[in-house]
């Protein structure tokens, strides 16, 4: 089972783009709120760092979700990512199929 061909998408776009933007809240006011610095969340919203389990559980009491989606999200951009700088190591891996 291979992973998914869509393009990496960074948890702090989809961050950015469907919370903080149609909320029209600043990622300092999203800080104040989640007693964070306010650089962790500029950080995450930039693309620059990515959501540990502490501001995943800190968003999803926030915006009543669950701390899975964001670091569901988290681990999806790295295994992406991770893929594309191994792909052609991985593609030179035997693949073995365990019996039924």
């Amino acid at each position: 089972m291979g992973i998914s061909t869509l393009p990496p998408i960074h948890p702090g776009e989809i961050l950015r783009e469907l919370y903080l933007e149609p909320l029209e809240m600043s990622p300092y006011a999203l800080a104040k709120k989640l007693n964070v610095p306010r650089t962790r969340i500029e950080r995450i919203v930039a693309q620059k760092t990515g959501i540990t389990s502490d501001t995943a559980l800190r968003l999803a009491r926030f915006f009543k979700t669950s701390p899975e989606f964001w670091m569901n999200l988290q681990n999806s951009f790295e295994l992406k990512t991770e893929a594309q700088v191994l792909k052609d190591e991985l593609a030179r891996i035997p693949e073995y199929e365990a019996a039924a």
